[in-house]
C-alpha cells in the first residue's frame, strides 16, 4: 500500500480545525443568551477533532490528544445533573437558572450564569458521545 502525499489536506485541516474550534467556543459562550450552547458547540468541536483524525490518522492523533472520550460522557452528565440539582438545594425548581455580574480583570463587568455550567456538562457529554461513536465505527472498519 502506498501512502499518498496529503500535505494539502493536512495544511487545510490545520486552518479549518482552528476556525471550527474558535467558532465552537463562540457558540458555547453565546448559548445562554443567543442560539448556540453546549450541544452545537460540542458538535463543532467533535467535527474539528474528527477532521484532524482523518488528516493525520488515528495513531498520530492518539499521541497528540491522549483523551479517552468515553470518560467525558459521565463527567458531562454529572456536571449537567449537579447544575440542575443546585436549584433544589436553594428551594427552587430543578434546573433553575441564576446569574450575577462580576468584575473580571481583562473582561470588565461580565455576566456569569449557571446555564454556562450546564452547557459545559452538555458540551462534554456531546463531544464524548460523538467521538466515541465515530472512533468505534472507524476502528471496526480496520
Amino acid at each position: 500500500m502506498t501512502q499518498t502525499n496529503d500535505i494539502i489536506l493536512r495544511t487545510a485541516t490545520t486552518l479549518i480545525a482552528f476556525i471550527l474550534l474558535g467558532f465552537s467556543i463562540y457558540l458555547f459562550f453565546a448559548g445562554h443568551n443567543a442560539p448556540g450552547g453546549g450541544f452545537i458547540g460540542g458538535l463543532m468541536t467533535a467535527a474539528a477533532i474528527i477532521l484532524m483524525y482523518m488528516a493525520y490518522g488515528i495513531k498520530a492523533m492518539e499521541k497528540i490528544l491522549p483523551i479517552n472520550f468515553r470518560h467525558m460522557i459521565p463527567v458531562g452528565l454529572i456536571i449537567a445533573t449537579a447544575t440542575g440539582v443546585g436549584g433544589i438545594l436553594f428551594n427552587a425548581p430543578f434546573l433553575t437558572q441564576t446569574f450575577a455580574y462580576f468584575q473580571l480583570p481583562i473582561l470588565g463587568k461580565t455576566e456569569l450564569a449557571t446555564a454556562l455550567v450546564f452547557d459545559l456538562g452538555v458540551y462534554l457529554a456531546v463531544v464524548g458521545v460523538t467521538m466515541t461513536i465515530i472512533l468505534t465505527i472507524a476502528n471496526d472498519r480496520e
